[in-house]
């Protein structure tokens, strides 16, 4: 007999783990599974957008996340061994009662995972390492994954989590189109640095037809630095501490002996691909095995973060609130956009047509146009549902905190406090999610509207 779980989540990156936590503090039972022996070891997702760390804070993880990491440093262009000037990597922005949180945080991927890990464990959750999903079948009642030690499992409902060469993906036939970003093969890799300050973001172009940009960052919270660098086209790069050596030396003014270590190493091609479809039957697609990204603008992580978030609370109310199932069609409905638009951005800041700014902070992002939202104010206020839910104070209550958890929360603004500015007048209900899933200028049509998604026992704010 196989092994029967609620949800099953193949692959435990950034999206999956958050899809487990999420679905344990709702009671869901659920499994991770994931094909490698532990957890990713490398930096690579290293930026934590603004709208993520709101997820975060939502999860129970913020705290951790802050700790682990810190702010992004000042780059400072080299040439000739010379420091020839700092360049701003991100437009600045003032943090604000409502957006608390306006600039990315650096945290390597590696303790991003820990520490989702750590609160996915600490609800109860689970991740089974070392077993590779190889294949699924679905019926009427749920979906049997066959796994690469003979073993098999059943779900519920399957998500599959498992990257940009996603094996649930291909065995449901789902196409993936995009386009090469950049011919130009990239580095990178965390390594061990003499000789180098950690309070700059080093920088050094390219010097010809030859070679390509270098870049080395301090990893925040760490002692690595994560070097990236840029090949000509149809290079065989050398992964290894000899390899890594001889590129320093030949592209700065470091010595070889100067990198004492290469901790982890990789190399791809930038690309941009999105899935035809994020849900086939009862299997969805959430993460890389959806939309793969250029790292430029660290947009892939968070955007990957949000899927699983937004996933997670439909999951919940279906398997445990009694909503209807077709709640769960409007997860491809509302994260494909957003996942094209984020493609679009990230390709724009790889090849300098965008600045990483107000677009990267993802705070603006919304599901207006939503089957699930329901605007019935004749004048909305300058927030309208569909829109992200701000933060503020309410009557000594602050809005972030009274959103924190698996629940609904209906919110009334009918004061003169700056959060009723900031929303405008009217009735909200906030989606578990922290979108404005209605409004209106009195509880009219809330009640149906409630039942209809699963949002009965929402909570009252004030």
């Amino acid at each position: 007999m196989a092994a029967q779980v609620d949800v099953l989540v193949v692959g435990a990156g950034p999206s999956g783990l958050t899809l487990g936590i999420d679905l344990a503090r709702r009671g869901v039972d659920a499994l991770v599974v994931e094909r490698a022996d532990g957890l990713f070891p490398g930096s690579r997702g290293k930026g934590i957008q603004p709208r993520t760390m709101e997820v975060f804070h939502d999860l129970g993880i913020l705290d951790a996340v802050r700790s682990a990491g810190g702010a992004y440093p000042v780059g400072m262009i080299w040439r000739d061994g010379q420091r020839r000037g700092e360049r701003r990597m991100f437009d600045p922005a003032e943090a604000t009662e409502d957006s608390p949180y306006t600039e990315p945080w650096m945290v390597p991927q590696w303790r991003t995972q820990r520490i989702l890990l750590a609160r996915l464990e600490e609800l109860g959750g689970r991740v089974a390492f070392g077993r590779e999903a190889v294949g699924l079948e679905q019926d009427e009642s749920g979906v049997t994954v066959r796994c690469a030690d003979g073993t098999e499992l059943r779900a519920g409902y399957v998500v599959a989590a498992d990257g940009g060469r996603s094996r649930v993906r291909r065995a449901l036939g789902i196409a993936m189109t995009g386009e090469t970003v950049d011919p130009h093969p990239v580095l990178v890799a965390d390594v061990r640095i003499t000789g180098l300050d950690r309070d700059n973001w080093h920088i050094f172009p390219s010097s010809g037809a030859d070679d390509g940009f270098m870049a080395i960052c301090p990893l925040a919270g760490t002692e690595d630095f994560q070097l990236t660098a840029q090949f000509p086209e149809g290079t065989t790069m050398d992964l290894s501490l000899d390899g890594v050596r001889k590129l320093v030396a030949a592209r700065s003014h470091l010595a070889p002996e100067d990198v004492t270590d290469v901790r982890w190493a990789s190399d791809f091609r930038p690309r941009a691909a999105l899935a035809a479809r994020f849900r086939q039957g009862r299997v969805f697609l959430v993460g890389d095995a959806a939309h793969v990204h250029s790292p430029a603008g660290g947009q892939g992580l968070n955007t990957s973060v949000q899927d699983a978030y937004n996933l997670g609370w439909k999951l919940g109310v279906v398997l445990r609130d009694g909503a209807p199932t077709s709640l769960l069609d409007t997860y491809e409905e509302e994260r494909r956009p957003i996942a094209a638009e984020m493609l679009g951005l990230s390709t724009s800041i790889h090849r300098g047509q965008a600045r990483r700014g107000e677009a990267t902070r993802q705070l603006g992002l919304g599901y207006r146009t939503s089957s699930l939202t329901e605007e019935t104010r004749a004048t909305p206020g300058p927030v309208r549902a569909g829109d992200r839910a701000p933060d503020g104070t309410v009557e000594g209550t602050q809005l972030f905190d009274a959103f924190r958890g698996p629940h609904w929360t209906l919110l009334t603004m009918d004061t003169d406090t700056d959060a009723a500015q900031g929303y405008g007048a009217g009735v909200f209900l906030i989606r578990p999610d922290g979108y404005v899933g209605w409004a209106g200028e009195t509880t009219d049509g809330l009640a149906e509207y409630a039942r209809r998604v699963g949002a009965e026992g929402a909570r009252r704010v004030p």
